[in-house]
């Protein structure tokens, strides 16, 4: 398992988010952000692999990136937030779940074990 897990939980149905692609990404000079990771999330609605798993990351800042407009499409829903991105710190080596609470009009996230 990689230092970085997700998933998407699909608040309105009560299921995972299958088939979401999630880019993980560091910033770089200005508001620019690097890609560093990507998966897309498996039936159960996770991505354990984002990082290698012997590849810790350095202390500072992260942002996950959810695609969710074509999941809420191709269910047959609109949604009113084509992407979600979450930014966060990383300050030691251990794991950080970031998960992610979703419906068509919004979200939430937390920090997971």
């Amino acid at each position: 398992m990689s230092q970085i897990t997700t998933h998407i939980l699909d608040t309105s149905l009560g299921k995972p988010a299958a088939g979401v692609p999630v880019r993980l990404e560091k910033p770089i000079a200005g508001y620019e952000w690097e890609l560093i990771g990507s998966g897309i999330t498996n039936a159960d609605g996770r991505i354990p692999n984002l990082l290698p798993s012997n590849a810790p990351l350095p202390i500072g800042t992260y942002r996950l990136v959810f695609e969710i407009e074509d999941y809420f499409l191709d269910g047959g829903r609109k949604c009113f937030y084509p992407f979600v991105p979450i930014v966060f710190d990383v300050t030691d080596e251990t794991h950080y779940h970031v998960p992610l609470l979703l419906n068509p009009f919004g979200y939430a996230t937390y920090r997971g074990s």
